[in-house]
């Protein structure tokens, strides 16, 4: 994977943070056009993140234990 994508899935998870965020604010916020750059696809074949949909609720997204490790690894843990 190219490090552009490698830096744009740490943001990714960065921005999700320690909370889970409502999943339309997150596909409105890293929506993109481009085919080359699949940040949410690769964040989701990593299980970097989870997308929850309870019947009822709004579906949210939030970063897995292995994306906080990730994170982590890579020095974007505060």
């Amino acid at each position: 994977m190219s490090e552009s994508v490698d830096a744009l899935v740490l943001d990714l998870l960065e921005w999700i943070g320690p909370k889970p965020r409502p999943y339309a604010e997150v596909m409105e916020a890293w929506r993109t056009s481009c085919p080359r750059l699949p940040v949410w696809e690769e964040a989701n074949s990593r299980g970097f993140i989870a997308r929850i949909h309870e019947p009822g609720r709004e579906a949210i997204v939030s970063v897995t234990a292995s994306g906080r490790d990730y994170l982590d690894a890579h020095g974007r843990i505060k």
